[in-house]
């Protein structure tokens, strides 16, 4: 069956790709890609919402950005199962009424993933106007070995790409020392960089942002932490990349919003506020994430951090260090879910002087936190998805329960890989 599977979706890119290719030689229209190891879905949705302030844009709110589904979005298709074949012909029928008309978008917003070495040159075809590298940081380690491997797969798409954009603050110097770019961060040497900002708790922050050529902009934002001022950065870089006017970037700006799983905000029971940012985890965004908890005022902190997934060889040390950043005066209360940061995550955590308690499902972890919490509470959750899903302790948590609609992985389809994963939930 994984035989017929793989030929079968090897067979599907062939063909959509290929219409992708007469969709691109038969209309002119800017493509936009967004790799790295982290940050992509929430920069590309700051691009796209950025954009379609001014331009008609076509983009997908989720993660499609594999072989198969990344030219779906530029067809505006939903991905059916493989094995759906008439879904599939239909698809492939609806795209070909489609490249007889005019295209009826300026700019495409595409996120390019991969799980191993390789994957990203199969989108050299695409050959983006301009490529947003988000970092170069450990992830699916089981297959890349080294983050070596890691740099030289995420900044692929500069050897096809017209344009580059780098956060030079998450990739090292060395990675892209022989590489044309431009480039954006905190860095004095930045092209975009922001020069200051000033937090409002957990309404938001502003931002002060130093365009290249000096012109400056102030902006108001939602977004939290430096998560937020990455992304940010990168949707004005990008808008100013295109010819934008600052004026218009600072208009277009204002339409981006936290989204589900990604440093959202939810109100919580006892007057608490919780962060939601469930989608994933990795060590470089559990710091981000830590260090906006640590910045709030709140009669209590606590924090739910799951399991790190894919770190392979790295994760015992992954987890460990993640323990030591734990900050007993500015964190009252750790809870993990998952098997990794239980055994390594927490010894860590402990031993700096953290009260820890390990749980081995997001049900048990959100009902110890509903028992333990004080009102005026502030609870972070963060984790991987398999094995850990922290969006089901937040649930417990909600002030009202309808705002489950806004976590991620909230499908039938989700819902019954969870009940497989936890059935004595």
């Amino acid at each position: 069956m994984d035989t017929v599977k793989k030929i079968g979706k090897a067979f599907l890119c062939h063909l959509l790709e290929a219409q992708v290719k007469r969709l691109q030689q038969k209309n002119h229209f800017k493509v936009i890609a967004v790799a790295g190891s982290v940050g992509k879905t929430s920069t590309k949705l700051a691009i796209a919402r950025t954009l379609s302030s001014r331009e008609r844009v076509i983009f997908q709110g989720g993660n499609y950005n594999d072989r198969l589904t990344v030219p779906l979005v530029l067809f505006g298709q939903v991905e059916p199962s493989i094995f759906n074949v008439f879904a599939w012909l239909n698809i492939l029928a609806a795209n070909e009424r489609l490249l007889r008309r005019n295209y009826p978008y300026d700019t495409a917003v595409l996120e390019l993933g991969t799980d191993e070495p390789g994957q990203l040159e199969r989108f050299a075809y695409l050959q983006p106007d301009l490529v947003v590298i988000t970092a170069v940081a450990a992830e699916h380690m089981e297959f890349f070995k080294s983050l070596e491997a890691v740099a030289k797969e995420e900044l692929t798409p500069l050897g096809f790409s017209q344009q580059a954009l780098l956060n030079i603050d998450d990739i090292d110097a060395q990675y892209f020392s022989d590489t044309a770019f431009v480039s954006y961060g905190y860095q004095t040497q930045a092209d975009y960089r922001l020069v200051e900002h000033r937090q409002h708790g957990l309404e938001g922050q502003e931002l002060e942002i130093s365009l290249d050529g000096g012109q400056k902009l102030t902006i108001q934002t939602h977004l939290l932490g430096a998560q937020g001022h990455k992304i940010i950065l990168a949707a004005a870089a990008t808008a100013h990349i295109l010819g934008w006017e600052p004026s218009a970037i600072s208009e277009g700006l204002h339409h981006i919003t936290p989204t589900p799983g990604r440093m959202q905000i939810l109100p919580g029971i006892k007057e608490s506020h919780l962060i939601d940012d469930t989608y994933n985890a990795s060590p470089i965004a559990v710091r981000a994430a830590l260090d906006v908890l640590y910045s709030i005022e709140a009669p209590q902190r606590i924090a739910i951090l799951g399991s790190m997934n894919e770190l392979g060889t790295a994760s015992a040390e992954a987890h460990e260090q993640i323990g030591a950043y734990c900050d007993p005066k500015k964190l009252d209360l750790l809870v993990t879910i998952g098997s990794e940061a239980e055994k390594h995550l927490a010894p860590a955590a402990r031993a700096v002087g953290c009260e820890v308690v390990s749980r081995k499902s997001p049900y048990e972890a959100g009902e110890y936190v509903k028992q333990h919490l004080q009102a005026g509470a502030v609870v972070l959750a963060k984790g991987s998805q398999n094995g850990v899903f922290a969006e089901e302790a937040l649930k417990l948590l909600l002030r009202k329960p309808d705002d489950a609609t806004r976590l991620v992985r909230q499908s039938a389809y989700w819902l019954t890989v969870k009940r497989r994963q936890f059935p004595n939930a």
